[in-house]
């Protein structure tokens, strides 16, 4: 097995003293994950951030066995890890990716859908600005795993509205995407809903004299 390709890392797991498994996000061949020798070290650490674009080049002798990857940087998501709501929203929407897609198997428009939101997470001055991309995100995240969810879009001005389809989707993320999995992704999106309630309210604060 051979594969070139940008991938997105979508999480990664020390493996050993010094490696890492880390599970890439590829348009053409879906999430693969890949041994990174020397993952720990200076130069590689920096690469293996959630949310990064990256140029893999995975490598194995048959296609049952692990692949060895190797990876080179092209986007980081590094600058925003010290934002809070950035840095929540990239933690959830690659974990969800990570845990929930099965290896292999091509979702080309999901691939787009992520990389389109990541960038606007990263670009929009607020939330205001990728909230409703994260939930049309979601949305197609289920119905290409073959769950209907069957949500009303928001008015884009109507945060309130916004959150309790935010609510919604997590339901249905939880009963049915993640419903045979121990994980506790689930607690990165309550970590990030918790942080988007609070902004009408910052946002009112901001407001009185």
């Amino acid at each position: 097995m051979h594969i070139r390709a940008p991938a997105i890392v979508c999480a990664s797991r020390q493996h050993g003293e010094t490696a890492a498994i880390a599970r890439l996000l590829t348009s053409e061949h879906g999430l693969v994950a890949g041994y990174v020798a020397g993952a720990r070290g200076r130069q590689l650490r920096p690469v293996l951030i959630p949310g990064n674009i990256v140029e893999a080049e995975l490598t194995s002798r048959s296609e049952s066995q692990l692949p060895f990857a190797r990876l080179e940087l092209v986007q980081s998501r590094g600058p925003w890890l010290t934002e809070p709501l950035p840095a929540a929203a990239i933690a959830w929407v690659t974990a969800l990716a990570a845990t929930v897609l099965p290896e292999r198997q091509p979702y080309p428009a999901l691939y787009e859908a992520l990389a389109a939101l990541l960038d606007a997470i990263c670009v929009a001055p607020s939330a205001r600005g990728w909230a409703m991309p994260l939930l049309s995100y979601e949305v197609l995240m289920m119905r290409e795993l073959g769950y209907g969810v069957p949500v009303t879009r928001p008015e884009d001005d109507n945060w309130a509205a916004m959150l309790r389809t935010f609510d919604k989707l997590g339901q249905s993320i939880a009963r049915y995407a993640l419903a045979e999995r121990q994980s506790d992704v689930m607690a990165a999106r309550s970590m990030l809903r918790d942080k988007l309630a609070r902004i009408e309210s910052d946002e009112k604060d901001s407001e009185l004299p």
